[in-house]
């Protein structure tokens, strides 16, 4: 396996805003706690650890091994879960929806990421231990971005009417996708490994939370993942505080907006990935999530006849935490009320969204963790390497628009030279000398000289787009096999992680697949992964 890496800036596939965030920009500066280097984390031991109550540790361990009852936990799983009563052992947190089977490639990325982090933090901070948790979404509701997997070219999705809490939602149905997904992997080893995975996940638990725990636990319980779901009354406990605050006082809404209006004002054109409501929790019951909306004195739950006075409100908050769901907004800070967490990783839409929070964890006396963006990777078999080596094709030149990978290797290997540039070059210098005589003679011949010039590179403009498109079509096999490469290896015109699962890699290299990645991906390194196979 050999390793290459190219800078986050170089794929195209990022924003400016997290390419200036990974290079410290010091414009964004504001937006964030600490960075994510050994120093950072040296800082954030010190601020998280002097602020985070032993309490708290308590509940949480407790809590955990109640939500593990009945897994199979490792024996490395659990030692981490014992250790976060002490005040020595803080958490890594990467989150993801439970999207079926793991949904995109990334998923693995993003635990792994985390996983390595802590190994990492361990070498560097002896005296300190460090778990690496996966956030489970179980309280999101948008069930048609969680329902299917990708495979083959194939959209595999689960048909049912769901309403309320993914996490909730009972695995009925999903035999029917086992079946489809089943007939086309085939009969190898890794095929059958991976229906074996698949059905003890979805078919032999009766929850989507649960089926997600137990895939997850299969695939980096060895790691000491720890999985937590925060749907939990015992941890809610410890929210209803903030949450009192969210809703009585608004300061989320307040201090976001006001973060909102500053990334504006710097006119760098910055993408805004979410926005604060006046109230940014649900009300969530069987079926039902729903906002909490502020009507008049009262507070009401959107498309229900459910309303409360705001005593009421407080009342059914203190008796039923597990009742009121945080949203985008408020769910960072519910993490960081009830973990001992040094860092989030996430995806680039995710990172930008948590550096529209800082100021509003400030006023929640809550401290900001470090934010790191996962790892992301292409991986490329020895046999899509010859089939590049063969073309004359760099793994760069895959990253390119795939127009302007056809127009750039067009020109490269074209018999005939297409680049007109140095005759556009001839023209300017000519027009130049015919400027001067305008100048020199009678300033209204200017305009004329100026028209003649445009004309005149247009045509030759016009010149290259036919010829290139002369050779495209002489070299049409070049161009075919070029495209199939490419779209082999960023499908949908997308990278590979965003739309791949995980399952076709695994077909090819089976229980070696994530150790593989995990030799592979260096957190701190913060640079787009080639891995070749």
């Amino acid at each position: 396996m050999d390793i290459d890496c190219l800078p986050f800036k170089e794929t195209g596939y990022f924003s400016n805003l997290i390419c200036d965030y990974i290079e410290a920009d010091t414009i964004i500066k504001r937006l964030y706690n600490k960075y994510p280097d050994y120093a950072g984390f040296k800082d954030q031991l010190e601020e998280k650890g002097a602020s985070f109550p032993l309490e708290n540790r308590a509940i949480l361990k407790k809590a955990l091994l109640n939500q593990y009852k009945g897994f199979s936990a490792s024996d490395l799983t659990l030692a981490h879960i014992n250790s976060l009563k002490d005040s020595s052992t803080f958490t890594i947190v990467t989150g993801h929806q439970l999207n079926l089977f793991t949904g995109p490639l990334y998923f693995l990325y993003k635990i792994i990421t985390a996983i390595n982090l802590t190994e990492q933090l361990k070498k560097e901070f002896p005296d300190n231990d460090f778990v690496p948790v996966y956030w489970m979404a179980t309280e999101d509701h948008d069930f048609d971005e969680i329902n299917y997997f990708n495979f083959q070219g194939k959209k595999l999705q689960w048909n049912k009417n769901a309403s309320g809490a993914v996490g909730h939602l009972e695995t009925e149905g999903l035999e029917e996708v086992f079946q489809i997904f089943s007939n086309h992997l085939g009969g190898s080893k890794n095929a059958l490994e991976l229906k074996q995975l698949f059905e003890k996940a979805y078919l032999q638990h009766s929850t989507l939370t649960d089926a997600t725990r137990f895939l997850a636990n299969e695939l980096f319980g060895k790691y000491g993942l720890v999985i937590v779901d925060g749907d939990d009354t015992t941890l809610k406990r410890l929210l209803i505080p903030f949450a009192k605050k969210d809703i009585l006082e608004q300061k989320a809404f307040t201090k976001v907006n006001q973060t909102i209006d500053f990334i504006d004002g710097l006119g760098k054109g910055y993408p805004i990935q979410v926005n604060p409501r006046a109230i940014n929790y649900f009300y969530l019951q069987k079926g039902v999530r729903e906002r909490i909306i502020q009507h008049g004195d009262n507070y009401i739950v959107n498309d229900t006849a459910i309303s409360f006075s705001e005593d009421e409100l407080l009342k059914e908050l203190e008796e039923h935490p597990e009742r009121f769901s945080p949203n985008v907004i408020a769910r960072p800070l519910y993490q960081e009320v009830i973990l001992p967490n040094l860092c989030y990783i996430g995806g680039g839409g995710e990172i930008a969204y948590w550096l529209e929070l800082k100021a509003a964890f400030e006023a929640m006396q809550v401290p900001f963790p470090i934010l790191l963006l996962r790892n992301s990777a292409l991986v490329i078999s020895e046999k899509q390497l010859k089939k590049l080596d063969r073309m004359q094709l760099s793994v760069k030149d895959l990253f390119l628009k795939q127009n302007s990978l056809i127009n750039k290797k067009i020109r490269e290997i074209s018999n005939i030279e297409i680049d007109f540039t140095s005759q556009k070059s001839l023209l300017e210098k000519q027009f130049k000398n015919l400027y001067t005589l305008a100048e020199q003679t009678d300033k209204s011949f200017l305009g004329a000289v100026k028209a003649q010039e445009v004309k005149q590179k247009k045509g030759l403009d016009h010149l290259e787009k036919r010829l290139l498109k002369a050779q495209k079509r002489k070299l049409k096999d070049h161009v075919i096999r070029m495209t199939e490469i490419q779209n082999e290896l960023f499908p949908g015109q997308s990278l590979q992680e965003r739309n791949l699962n995980f399952s076709e890699l695994y077909l090819e290299y089976g229980d070696e697949l994530v150790p593989m990645l995990k030799n592979a991906l260096v957190p701190l390194q913060m640079e787009f992964t080639i891995i070749n196979t």
